[in-house]
């Protein structure tokens, strides 16, 4: 873990929707440029491999069913598997910037029902292991089409090269139970890939970074309507080319509270800022929700990590 500043990057730039090798090949772009610019810990948006589901906030309830299910069929084609071994590469470019990387993915789960999706998040040390893999619990709205619910195997805080990261998912921020699980596990990197952006999210990010005494990094995709690829089925139908559709606001933000770089707004680019964690523990010192401030007499939370497999198998050995 280092002790001196470190330089952080955030990646909103927009990822080749449906495509799983094309937005690989982009973030590894993406990370270079970070990392030639100094970044010791680069980021990438919520779903980054391969793109956010946004035409799902656009389909027809019932009337677009049809096309719903041409876009999963897609989609679940060019998601993340990682007993394929589908981040080898990526991890392997990883390593060679010497970088830590956080990214968001959808995540097909071929052990089991070899179909369903996961809103996953990695975190990938700069020697290129996976440290942790955190599926979304929960889902919004729509996105219950799309994605199955995680358990908490992936709710934990792991040690870097950079510090302490966890990782909460857009609107998981707004489970304040999970949220408590990351703070009571000494977090000093509050990493937030979102889809959500604009005021009321940055008053969201203010609260966390006072309430968890930690930085808070969130970012969501850059994207107009001219991003989506021509290879998207029935996109004209679905989104027009000047049109933004998310604005990005990538944002860094101080313990305690304060923003320290952006909100980076309608720009497809990396944002960038210099931090100590320091700062996160002298931030605790008046407010520490579970340590001094906390009440462990009067209220209790519990965990279960376990993996939560559909099913376990015990065969005969003979």
């Amino acid at each position: 873990m280092s002790s001196s500043p470190i330089k952080v990057a955030i990646v909103q730039k927009p990822p080749a929707w449906l495509d799983l090798q094309a937005t690989l090949d982009s973030a590894i772009a993406s990370l270079n440029e970070a990392v030639s610019q100094g970044a010791q810990l680069v980021m990438f948006p919520e779903a980054y491999l391969p793109g956010y589901p946004t035409w799902i906030w656009r389909l027809k309830p019932g009337g677009d069913m049809a096309l719903g299910n041409q876009l999963h069929a897609k989609l679940r084609k060019n998601a993340v598997d990682l007993r394929r071994g589908d981040l080898d590469s990526f991890r392997e470019a990883v390593k060679a910037s010497g970088a830590v990387v956080v990214i968001g993915m959808h995540e097909l789960d071929s052990r089991f029902s070899g179909t369903t999706l996961f809103n996953s998040v990695a975190v990938i040390d700069s020697d290129g292991r996976l440290l942790n893999v955190h599926r979304k619990l929960m889902p919004t709205n729509p996105e219950r089409m799309v994605w199955g619910m995680g358990d908490a195997s992936g709710l934990k805080v792991v040690d870097t090269a950079v510090g302490r990261i966890g990782c909460m998912i857009c609107w998981e921020s707004y489970m304040p139970l999970a949220r408590f699980a990351l703070y009571a596990q000494d977090i000093e990197l509050y990493l937030a890939p979102t889809w959500d952006c604009g005021d009321t999210w940055l008053a969201s990010m203010n609260h966390i970074a006072r309430e968890g005494g930690c930085y808070v990094l969130s970012t969501a995709t850059a994207a107009q309507g001219c991003d989506i690829p021509d290879s998207f089925p029935e996109r004209d139908s679905l989104f027009t080319p000047d049109e933004w559709i998310n604005p990005g606001d990538a944002v860094v933000i101080k313990p305690f509270g304060g923003v320290l770089a952006g909100p980076l707004h309608r720009e497809k680019a990396i944002l960038y800022a210099e931090i100590d964690l320091e700062e996160a523990r002298s931030a605790r010192k008046a407010l520490d929700v579970t340590g001094h401030y906390n009440r462990p007499d009067l209220f209790r939370l519990e965990v279960d990590r376990r993996a939560a497999p559909p099913v376990h198998f015990t065969d005969d050995p003979a």
